[in-house]
């Protein structure tokens, strides 16, 4: 059980009320928020996320000889608040759509740290890029030749960065996998070759080359093929051109450990050492300068800073399975049944008291696929108790519906032993808000 609380943030601790151990996240007792806020509650430890965040720093200044930058991955989760937690720390702020661009305007994020990304780009998503953004990556030749018109209508145009398709993707869920030959994302060698020149031709400011391999991998070997293809093409480029990008990024995607079977998972250092190593060697190999390296972690920041909190309602016992069925699932946590995603999780009061034996958590939807976790051994828990699942900061908020009319839960921002409420429950109004 001790193994399973490391999952948690590291300023989860269990404090003693009425001779009952409780957990505590940041200062705040979590039965407490609970009992304020209602559930399903998810909860933001910020010094987790300040703890990501210096741990990309020093890495970078450890083991890469050029400038750096981290580009925060907004997909994994976008509101006002880590929008402004984000310019807070000196990050960029990736943004998908004119939708998330509207947050990072609300939120004041200063053009020159906004970056866009976007696999079909719309014309309003176009519109929106080039009128709040510092950099769209661009993904296709289709979206380039619609920038290039637009060019001549902006005084301030951004930069343009392309994504180039490295045909290698890392080892993760075939979901989540975006650097293949046939992955849907980005261009192949010849067209960047096109894309380069259509952009020297129209006078374009094309600064940098991104590509990305897959989200939530482990082992950063599969990196090093992947760069050294890329840097070959800007190799080649530069040759036919003279053009050599001032930025490179070679996207996101480290994983974080959901299980306690995850644990010892490789750390951030390891991912960075071995990227910031290879990058410096093809860079001198292929006598190209050093660019600056921009990492996009978005996961590896948020996710382990994220805590979801349930309540337990109906028991049930079937002929193989003990079922703890909790008022939140795949309405806020579709990811076990997108891609099969594992989780652990503790009771709230007495989290390290024995197990039972082995049980299900299942939500209350309608589906038979509402399972958050299979087969986790766990405490004698009975209806009304609290559950807590930790890892549970990327993609949760982001992927969340309102299938069978559920209310997407409160967010809380914890901070300094104070908890504040960031995004408010929805209520049975919002549900009809946009119908006629």
């Amino acid at each position: 059980m001790e193994k399973r609380l490391r999952l948690f943030p590291k300023s989860t601790e269990i404090h003693r009320v009425d001779n009952v151990g409780r957990l505590a996240i940041g200062g705040c007792d979590l039965t407490e928020l609970a009992a304020e806020y209602g559930t399903p509650l998810y909860l933001y430890d910020q010094s987790a996320l300040d703890a990501a965040v210096d741990e990309y720093r020093s890495s970078l200044a450890a083991h890469y000889p050029g400038a750096a930058g981290i580009t925060y991955a907004g997909k994994a989760l976008m509101n006002l608040a880590a929008a402004r937690w984000a310019v807070g720390r000196g990050l960029w702020v990736d943004c998908t759509g004119a939708g998330e661009l509207y947050i990072a305007d609300r939120a004041d994020v200063p053009r020159a740290q906004i970056l866009v990304h976007g696999v079909n780009k719309s014309a309003a998503d176009l519109q929106a890029a080039v009128a709040i953004a510092g950099t769209i990556v661009v993904d296709n030749l289709w979206e380039l030749e619609r920038l290039a018109a637009l060019a001549g209508e902006v005084a301030n145009f951004p930069d343009l960065w392309l994504r180039v398709r490295p045909g290698l993707a890392v080892d993760t869920h075939a979901f989540r996998q975006t650097g293949q030959d046939d992955s849907k994302f980005g261009m192949g060698f010849a067209e960047m070759v096109e894309a380069v020149a259509l952009c020297r031709a129209n006078g374009l400011p094309l600064t940098g080359v991104h590509f990305h391999q897959g989200s939530h991998f482990h082992d950063p070997q599969p990196i090093g093929p992947a760069l050294e293809r890329v840097l070959e093409l800007l190799s080649e480029l530069r040759d036919a051109s003279g053009w050599t990008p001032a930025y490179l990024s070679p996207g996101g995607g480290w994983g974080v450990p959901y299980h306690e079977d995850d644990l010892p998972h490789p750390s951030i250092d390891d991912y960075v050492a071995f990227l910031s190593a290879k990058l410096a060697e093809g860079c001198a190999a292929n006598d190209l300068p050093l660019p600056v390296l921009h990492v996009e972690p978005g996961r590896s920041i948020v996710a382990v800073a994220g805590v979801a909190i349930y309540r337990v309602g109906a028991i049930k016992r079937t002929v193989n399975r003990r079922w703890l069925l909790l008022d939140g699932g795949m309405a806020d946590n579709i990811r076990p049944s997108l891609y099969g995603a594992r989780y652990s999780a503790l009771p709230v009061a007495n989290p390290l008291r024995p197990a039972l034996g082995p049980a299900w958590l299942g939500g209350p939807y309608c589906e038979s696929g509402d399972v958050l976790i299979e087969n986790l051994p766990m405490a004698d828990v009975q209806p009304g108790e609290l559950i807590a699942i930790p890892v549970s900061g990327a993609y949760h908020l982001m992927m969340s519906s309102n299938y069978n009319g559920a209310l997407r839960p409160a967010v809380l921002w914890l901070r300094d032993g104070q908890a504040r409420l960031i995004q408010r429950r929805e209520t049975l109004a919002d549900l009809i808000d946009r119908d006629l």
